[in-house]
């Protein structure tokens, strides 16, 4: 199963505060550990949210919103796309990843929908599209 691991923001990364050599040291080697094992897909840190926008869908309507956003805890600072057996694998990897703020913080886990989760309505081209897509931005 792929799930998306995500690093939640902090007022450090907020305020754009940058990792020590330390830090990318060990996520570095963290990093390593999961290209190793086969497990990592994708990853990358994002910038903080100030340097973002956001699109609120409304029916027709499209709305553009400049960050920065409310609600540092429930942001994003950056992410990996995982390849794992199951959500306790994935736990298991997260234990084992440096603390990727300077204080207290969270790494969230949530599974990626696969086509099959979408039962009919997902028909055999669209399917067939999707795997086209993968292959055409694997390692994008």
């Amino acid at each position: 199963m792929r799930v998306m691991v995500m690093v939640k923001a902090t007022v450090d990364s907020e305020e754009g505060v940058m990792p020590t050599l330390e830090l990318l040291e060990a996520m570095s080697a963290f990093n390593g550990q999961l290209v190793e094992a086969g497990i990592l897909l994708a990853g990358e840190g994002l910038k903080p949210s100030s340097q973002g926008k956001r699109v609120a869908f409304d029916g027709p309507g499209r709305t553009v919103i400049d960050g920065p956003f409310a609600e540092t805890r429930e942001l994003v600072a950056g992410f990996w796309l995982w390849q794992v057996k199951d959500l306790d694998e994935a736990v298991e990897w997260v234990k084992r990843c440096p603390n990727p703020m300077f204080g207290p913080s969270e790494i969230e886990i949530r599974p990626v929908y696969e086509a099959s989760d979408f039962g009919e309505e997902m028909t055999p081209g669209m399917t067939e599209q999707l795997e086209i897509m993968r292959e055409k931005t694997s390692g994008a």
